[in-house]
């Protein structure tokens, strides 16, 4: 066998095993001839005219995920860095529009992300932004849908992962919460006095009632008892004014007694004679009695009731007659 049968034989060996090729799951391979589109292939083992076709590209089929770093301004002058997330894939029926028709997929991708980006976020102020992050990647997401679908590309979400302000504006974020958080504290803490306050009150009041009605109900039980002692002497034969005489030295002793129980207490002595208690109630009898007559006296005194002609008129309520006319 010569050298060259060999090297032929070796060569269509090669050539024949160029014929196959495989293909991996999730993935399409584009094959041409001669410069032109013949076939998508899947995943498999694939046969291919040897040196006529040949694999231009291999396109993945997998979800593939890409991150853009936007650096954009807010509505209150705020600039702040969003990292928005595209999860995207080749639609595998239009394997081919997104081979041939776009050439580089993630800087279109970037491009529209930007664009959507920069036109929603200056609409709104920092503290929205945080709010309504879901409204621009649901934004971002449908602004991507229309634009990538014809070049065969499926936005399956986009999210906005991070939000990220300068370090000054963060912390003057954290200081206004911090103030509204010790506002809160400070009106608990005055509804909580308050509320105290109002108990205390009621409790006094309580207190002072309950005390009212104990003294009521002592003096009470005092005049009771007064009454049943002057009931008492007079049935052994002791008048009525001389009982009130007894009862009076009595209490006079009884507070004498009481007095001198306290070391820092001032004590008033009153006389002490026999006739003393007795004098000192005829005392009382007499200033009382005096008050009810000027009283009485004072009641039936004529009454200025009516001035005429630079006159007074004098008028007894008792006097049944005209009211005369005085010069």
């Amino acid at each position: 066998m010569s050298t060259a049968f060999i090297i032929l034989l070796v060569l269509a060996f090669f050539i024949f095993m160029s014929s196959f090729f495989t293909v991996k799951q999730q993935t399409s391979v584009i094959v041409e001839r001669f410069g032109k589109f013949t076939s998508v292939r899947n995943s498999g083992l694939q046969l291919k005219l040897p040196i006529i076709d040949r694999i231009a590209g291999r396109v993945n089929l997998k979800i593939q995920q890409l991150d853009v770093l936007i650096e954009t301004q807010t509505k209150d002058n705020v600039f702040i860095k969003m990292k928005v997330s595209v999860q995207f894939k080749v639609i595998q029926e239009h394997v081919y529009e997104a081979f041939y028709k776009l050439e580089y997929p993630h800087d279109q991708i970037t491009a529209y992300v930007f664009d959507v980006v920069r036109a929603e976020v200056p609409k709104l102020i920092l503290d929205d932004v945080f709010v309504r992050k879901d409204d621009i990647a649901i934004a971002v997401k449908r602004e991507l849908n229309e634009a990538m679908t014809t070049y065969g590309y499926d936005i399956i979400n986009t999210l906005v992962t991070d939000i990220d302000p300068d370090i000054q504006v963060k912390n003057a974020m954290n200081r206004i919460n911090a103030a509204e958080r010790e506002k809160t504290a400070a009106m608990f803490e005055s509804e909580a006095q308050r509320i105290r306050i109002v108990a205390k009150a009621k409790a006094e009041a309580e207190s002072k009632k309950l005390q009212g009605q104990g003294i009521a109900d002592q003096r009470r039980e005092i005049a009771r008892g007064l009454v049943e002692s002057v009931e008492v002497l007079n049935q052994v034969g002791i008048n009525s004014q001389e009982a009130s005489a007894l009862i009076v030295i009595t209490q006079h002793y009884d507070t004498l007694q009481a007095i001198g129980a306290d070391t820092n207490s001032n004590l008033i002595l009153l006389p002490n004679s026999p006739q003393a208690a007795s004098d000192m109630l005829n005392s009382m009898v007499t200033s009382f009695s005096a008050s009810n007559i000027i009283g009485e006296e004072m009641k039936r005194q004529p009454k200025k009731v009516k001035k005429t002609n630079n006159s007074d008129i004098n008028y007894n309520p008792s006097d049944t007659s005209e009211p005369t006319e005085m010069a």
